[in-house]
Parts: C-alpha cells; structure tokens; sequence
C-alpha cells in the first residue's frame, strides 16, 4: 500500500511537470474601422451604444414587451438553444472526467468442489471470496486531456453565446411582426375611412343625377374610387390574420389573435442612434462571440492532436482482501495489491496521426476566417442599418408632405367639383392619389420603426434579460 501511495504521489508531480502541447490561443488581428461608415449626422463615434439598452426600454409598448416576454419563455428556438446548453455542459462534464483516475470495486464469494480422483488426489472442497479496489489514471503529461476539456468549454460557450444570438433574433422578429401587424391595422383604418367616405360621394353623385347636376359617367367614376377602397379590405383583412399567425407560432402558440397597444405611429423613435465603437461590437454580438468561442475549441485541438505523438502515461493500482477461509478473510496475509506505470508509444499508424495534426490545423483556419468573415459583416450590417435609419426617416418626412399636399389637392378638387369648377375625373385622380399617398406614408413610418429594430439587433442589441 505503501508502493502504491508512492506511485500516485509521483504521479502527481508528474502531471505538475507535465506541458501543455499545442500553441497558446490568441485572438487573431482584424481590421476594426474607427467609425462605421454613415450618413454624416450618424457619424458622431459615442462610447455608449444602444445595444447595450435592454429591449424592454427600446420598445415601450407594454403590449409588445409582453408579448417578447412570452415568446422568450414559450418560442421552441429559444427552448432548443437552451437544451443545447445543457448538452454542452454535460460534455464538459464528460471530457473531463478523463483528467482524473477512474476506480472501480468488485467482490466475489465462491465455493468449489471437486470429487476424488486417486488416493494421492482425494475430494475436497473450497469456499472463499475476495474483494478488490481498482484504479487506472491515465497521466495527462502531455495535456492532452486538459486541451480536450479546453475544447469543451470552448464549445459550451459557443452553445451559451448561440443561444443569446437566438433570443437576440427572436426579439427582433417579434418587434417586426409586431410592427408589421399595427401598420397593417393602420392602413385597414384608413381603407374603412376612405371607403365610408367614398360611399357617400357616391349617394351624392346619384342624387345629383338624378336632379340633372351630374352625369352617368360621374356616378361610373364615383363608383370606380368606392370598388377601388373596397378592394382592398378583404386583402388586409387576410394578410392581418396570416400576420396574426406568424407572432403566433413566434410565441410558442398556436395561431390565435394578437392583442394590440400603441399606433404605430406612437411608437417612439429616436432621432439620434448612439452607435457606439466599432471596436466594443466583436466584445457585444452574440454571433461574434459564438464563433470566436468554436476559434478558441479548434486551437485546443490542436493541442491534442499534437500530443497524440507522445507516449501515453497510465498508472494501474489493484488492492483487495482474497482468502479461501471466510473467518481469515479481513486478516494481514489475506492482502493484495498491484501497482504498475505503464507507457506506450505510437509507432505505426498509416499517417493517421500527422492527418489528425494537419485536419485540426485546418480546421483552425477555417474557423479564424469565418470569425474574420463574421466582424466584416457585423460592420457591414450596422452600416447598412444606420444608413437605413437615416434615410427611412428622411423618406418618411418627405412622403409627410406629399400626403398633405395629396390631402389639399382632393380637397380642393372636390370643392370646385361641387361648385362647377372641375370635372368628376379630376376628383377622382385627386382622391385616387391621395388613398394612395396614406397608404405608402404608413408603410414609410413601418419602414423607419424596422430601420430601428434591424440596427438595435446589428449592434448586439436584445439578449440581455
């Protein structure tokens, strides 16, 4: 026993000794702009950002943080990624129980008896048992088994930052469809509006045919702008309940209806959108930092792929009681032990080994360049929203003043109609105009409400509970 103790304290020193093979990990350099390329009045660089606001301070619609709320708790994405994590740490459990020595305990009680051959072999019979302690601890002088456990971690954090990439997604579809849904409801408003107003210059046009102030081809042109709301109806209608669908099953429910808050229109929307450093997106987005995470797994491999080439170092430990008299079985001389350090060495394998070394290096490259490739279209995305946010809202300002031009132009058009001054198609491309400059000014404020919640995502924004 003394032996054995020996053994495992040499052991242990040894593993103190011992060296991690493979290189050392090391964030490969990227070209980080000094600011992100946008219009010149979202070009001002601020330490703070707004990805690093919470959503629910972001979207201030008690209906829609709750119903982000539900879908965080209920979307089968998010409860997917979570088992992810949990598989993850149990691999981490897993590949580092092979760090430490593996023991096991058996016991057996026998008896035995054999008949008389001769009269030098006469009958006799046996009875005994043994119990015995085993341990094998395979040294991990090499830092094999510690590479693999890097590994692992590495690849549980990269399962952590997936999962913080899917409710960052998530938030951002449900504030969309969400949106999508109050703009829909807006331009259904505004569809009834315009065509219980229709409805009734039509009765007008008719009344006044009938007494000789208008023609038969003013109340056609009349009944023309009533068709053309009216058609209209049945199509927002529908994609309203298919909209209603889509947050739905982001929910985690089945298709049901969707309660409402705010207009879209009062829907806050900042002027000015701190982007914040370049430099603090790669420490913020969940998908930079998942990648980054599968970089640091395949430098660990390396690392065990190398060590692979150098001897394998296990100590064996056997200790145990056996004795064939049951009443002698916890005495001195019934004691065993074993104790052995056994190394072994690669010699011949086909070239499997150095083709492990090579597939791990490369493995390391492809990982380094699709981390590059990531932090590039990290910029570009938060470039294109920026670009996005500016331009939206500019759009949005300009198509203002086209539907109040639209507004003064079928107002005015109607007044000289009735007064003689104009002909009933002049009303009729009037009105026709200005149904149609509503309609695209609420797509106009969806569009800059969207602008929004794509750069609140681009920079990394929404996973923070």
């Amino acid at each position: 026993m003394k032996k054995t103790a020996l053994l495992g304290i040499v052991a242990v020193l040894a593993l103190e000794a011992g060296c991690m093979m493979g290189p050392k990990y090391k964030r490969p350099t990227v070209d980080v702009p000094q600011e992100y390329r946008a219009p010149a009045s979202e070009q001002a660089v601020q330490a703070s950002s707004l990805g690093n606001e919470q959503w629910w301070r972001l979207y201030q619609d008690p209906v829609l943080t709750q119903l982000i709320h539900t879908a965080i708790a209920q979307n089968y994405d998010v409860r997917i990624a979570a088992a992810r994590v949990l598989e993850a740490q149990a691999q981490v459990g897993i590949t580092r129980a092979n760090q430490l020595p593996s023991a096991s305990v058996g016991a057996d009680v026998f008896s035995e008896q054999n008949a008389k051959v001769s009269n030098l072999f006469p009958a006799y019979q046996v009875n005994g048992g043994e119990l015995n302690l085993s341990v094998i601890w395979n040294l991990d002088f090499w830092g094999k088994y510690r590479r693999q456990t890097e590994a692992a971690r590495a690849q549980l954090l990269a399962t952590e930052w997936g999962q913080r990439a899917v409710i960052s997604s998530l938030v951002a579809n449900v504030a969309t469809a969400y949106f999508q849904l109050r703009a829909l409801d807006s331009q259904l408003e505004i569809s009834e509006r315009t065509l219980g107003s229709r409805q009734q210059s039509l009765q007008l046009t008719q009344t006044l045919e009938s007494h000789g102030g208008a023609s038969g081809l003013d109340v056609s042109q009349a009944e023309q702008l009533v068709y053309t709301a009216s058609e209209t109806i049945p199509d927002l209608e529908r994609q309203i309940q298919q909209q209603e669908n889509v947050l739905s099953v982001l929910l985690g429910e089945n298709p049901q209806s969707i309660p409402r808050g705010r207009a879209l229109t009062e829907q806050p929307v900042p002027q000015n959108v701190p982007a914040g450093l370049p430099s603090e997106l790669l420490e913020r987005r969940p998908d930079v930092r998942q990648v980054e995470e599968n970089m640091v797994a395949a430098n660990a491999q390396i690392g065990v792929a190398k060590a692979a080439f150098f001897p394998n170092l296990s100590l064996t430990g056997l200790g145990g009681l056996e004795s064939n008299a049951l009443h002698q079985f916890i005495t001195v001389p019934s004691e065993t032990w074993y104790g052995a350090l056994n190394v072994s060495q690669p010699v011949f394998q086909g070239g499997a080994l150095r083709a492990q070394l090579r597939l791990a290096r490369a493995n390391w490259q492809e990982t380094t360049l699709s981390y590059q490739q990531t932090v590039q279209n990290a910029f570009e995305q938060v470039s294109n929203s920026l670009i996005a946010s500016q331009k939206d809202r500019e759009y949005r300002e300009q198509q203002e003043l086209l539907t109040q031009a639209a507004q003064q132009t079928d107002h005015l058009s109607e007044v000289l109609y009735k007064n003689g001054g104009a002909s009933y198609l002049q009303v009729l491309t009037s009105e026709t105009n200005y149904f149609s400059a509503e309609l695209t000014l609420v797509n106009a404020q969806l569009n800059e409400r969207l602008a929004l919640v794509q750069l609140y995502q681009a920079l990394g924004g929404g996973w923070r509970q």
